[in-house]
């Protein structure tokens, strides 16, 4: 029997199940070890609403469930999230899919800053990879929604990342831990340590974390990919400031470095001897701002004013060559958002606000001949130097009206990007968007909501669309200017059923692509042995498919997980699949939790995909066979004492050979993790 009919029957089995107990739970039990809550408070720009009210299909994890199985890194954590297929490049990469769309067609957040800048790539970046999984609190993944309440990218949907904070307490309380991570085969180690502080009046955070990842043994015949490791550090900081009653003051810092990330795919198949990101570097700084009042048209002011810089530098070098290149892309944003939130009356919030990005570029390359001695400095990857400008205003709405819920909102996004470049001369470009949306939720009883939504997104042209000159991926891209904004239209149906023990989402959706940005072969030109490239908006394409998720409490100490995503995507204008579309997947758990001590089997999949646009087929990732079908079952196991945390797992007990739809690496083989926590 096939994976996919193997998945449809568990599920079909299970939602049967949910329906024959749901009325007859047993209740004797005073307190729930497994408890499926009864609304969880999801985010939309600042103002809360309950997941279950929410007309959008929405996936939450918070530290919890993070820290609770093997994973490593933030993209890692996301595998087997409903409706989130993560592709890895590297070991040291991990992109997002939401809705089949990733890389500059999805928005990442953290803390509500975007960590998307102007020079994101089309397709798989690693960029998720840069945010220390240690720091996070939660994840919530907005699907097929997001242009309204964050701007450009989110065609795809909404990741946003909400690191730790503190709370503040009536009395002095200070907390320390340190914890060790380690994997067999040498495959991790880690130390994290972290301490905070908190009064009436203050409340900190903040933590170091140390990294060495070991060659990544792949399953079944695979064995050691070699070079595919490298090591990381991470510093965080977060301070709240409890100024008046009403006013709170927070200031932040995350900072990671990464080293000597190989690009393993380029080395063994295409002939390079050195292929790396000698470094990747992120640093965000912030300070936000928050006055909570009884005014109704001002209920509360938000503002935000934020610094970021990313910092990537490669290096490459081909067999039996004497030139050594080195590349170095800086991006230097600078941010500014403010809000206010409008309480008119008990059934009407609405807030209304702007977004301000501004990022600097510096591009440069260099070429060392090492038999001539000699040091030739080229263009970057990008035009030095240049500026891109993002500013919007938004209005967003939210109506309480009984059994129906509506939301509605506009943003209207103009751009600035200038560049001045010795290969395309200088270049003003001002494109601009308008979008809407309208999501609708109506609660059939306690328990049963519908909801329709009907949702607008974009992406702007950026500066790797406009400026790129140089070999992206298996291409030669070369610079191109004529650009404007990619448009989305998505279209929604859904159900979900919420109780204390029992949830199910159902969700279907069509989403309409025009406009779209796509590399196009320039005819008879080939630079260094590869085929030539530039971008145009020459594509209309359309996505559809269904999620479907739910959650079980089958005893006082059991809960059953399980969702199914399917994604269909069709290029109308080349009449063949979209790119990079991911296969049938999902996930099933089974866990058990009696006080502190917790069990748990995972079972996650994919469907084979060889339905295969072109540019798959010639994707050295892919190739013309696809991508086969795989199953990984996990087992983790944890136990907390009064000052000690301990968690251990079995990773891919089958030892299966297995790579994600479109992965340059595969995945980790038969392995054992163990984590180590003291806590003061």
């Amino acid at each position: 029997m096939s994976i996919k009919r193997n998945s449809i029957v568990i599920i079909i089995l299970t939602v049967f199940f949910i329906n024959v107990n749901a009325q007859n739970t047993d209740t004797s039990y005073k307190i729930l070890e497994y408890k499926t809550l009864e609304s969880i408070t999801v985010v939309s720009r600042n103002l809360k609403i309950t997941e279950k009210a929410s007309p959008y299909s929405i996936t939450k994890l918070d530290q919890r469930q993070i820290a609770s199985s093997a994973f490593r890194t933030t993209p890692e954590a996301l595998m087997g999230a409903s409706g989130v297929f993560i592709q890895k490049t590297n070991h040291g990469g991990g992109s997002p899919f939401i809705r089949g769309l990733t890389g500059n067609q999805t928005l990442i957040l953290v803390d509500g800053i975007r960590l998307n800048n102007s020079t994101f790539r089309y397709g798989p970046n690693q960029y998720l990879n840069t945010i220390d999984m240690f720091t996070i609190d939660k994840i919530e993944v907005a699907k097929g929604i997001g242009a309204i309440e964050y701007g450009s990218d989110a065609m795809g949907g909404v990741i946003n990342l909400s690191t730790k904070e503190n709370e503040y307490s009536n009395r002095p309380i200070l907390q320390a831990s340190t914890l060790g991570k380690f994997i067999s085969s040498h495959m991790e180690q880690t130390s994290r340590s972290e301490i905070s502080f908190s009064n009436a009046k203050l409340a900190i955070q903040g933590g170091l974390s140390f990294r060495n990842y070991g060659n990544l043994r792949g399953g079944g015949n695979v064995g050691v990919q070699n070079p595919t490791g490298y090591n990381e550090n991470n510093i965080d900081l977060k301070v709240k400031l409890k100024i008046t009653k009403q006013d709170e003051i927070i200031i932040a810092t995350q900072n990671t470095i990464q080293h000597n990330i190989p690009i393993y795919h380029k080395i063994v198949l295409e002939n390079y001897k050195i292929n790396e990101v000698e470094k990747q570097a992120r640093n965000l700084n912030y300070i936000k701002y928050k006055h909570v009042n009884n005014n109704k048209w001002i209920a509360e002011f938000l503002t935000t004013a934020s610094s970021q810089r990313t910092i990537e530098q490669r290096s490459l070098q081909r067999n039996n060559s004497t030139i050594y290149r080195k590349e170095a892309d800086t991006v230097q944003t600078i941010g500014l958002t403010s809000e206010i939130i409008s309480k008119p009356t008990k059934f009407w919030t609405f807030n209304t606000g702007f977004d301000f990005y501004q990022d600097n570029i510096y591009s440069s390359a260099k070429e060392l001949n090492q038999q001539a001695n000699s040091t030739v400095f080229k263009r970057g990857l990008y035009p030095n130097a240049a500026k891109y400008n993002n500013s919007s205003v938004f209005n967003l709405h939210h109506f309480q009206l009984g059994r129906l819920f509506i939301e509605t909102g506009l943003r209207y996004n103009f751009l600035n990007i200038n560049i001045d470049d010795i290969t395309i001369g200088k270049i003003v470009v001002r494109p601009s968007a308008l979008v809407e949306n309208l999501g609708i939720s109506y609660a059939l009883t306690k328990n049963n909501f519908v909801y329709s939504s009907f949702t607008t997104g974009y992406r702007a042209p950026n500066i790797d669309d406009m400026g790129t000159l140089g070999i992206v991926d298996f291409r030669y891209e070369i610079p191109s200017y004529d650009l404007k904004p990619e448009k989305s239209f998505n279209t929604e149906l859904g159900y979900k059923y919420t109780s204390k023990e029992t949830s199910v989402n159902l969700a279907v959706f069509n989403m309409q692509l025009s406009d779209i940005i796509t590399r196009v072969k320039v005819d008879g030109q080939v630079i260094n042995g590869y085929n030539v490239y530039n971008k145009k908006n020459v594509e209309s394409s359309y996505i559809k498919g269904f999620e479907l998720s739910f959650s079980k409490t089958i005893h006082q100490y059991f809960n059953w997980t399980s969702n199914l995503t399917y994604t269909y995507g069709q290029n109308i204008t080349k009449n063949e699949p979209m790119r990079r579309i991911p296969p049938l997947f999902g996930q099933n758990k089974l866990a058990w939790k009696k006080g502190k001590t917790g069990l748990a089997f995972t079972h996650v999949f994919a469907g084979k995909q060889d339905r295969l646009a072109q540019g798959d087929k010639d994707d050295n990732r892919i190739g013309k066979l696809g991508t086969p079908n795989w199953n990984l079952i996990n087992f983790d196991a944890s136990i907390q004492f009064k000052h000690l945390n301990l968690h251990t797992s079995l990773i891919n007990i089958l030892n299966e050979k297995y790579k994600t739809h479109g992965s340059g690496v595969y995945g980790m083989g038969r392995a054992m993790g163990l984590t180590v926590q003291w806590v003061l």
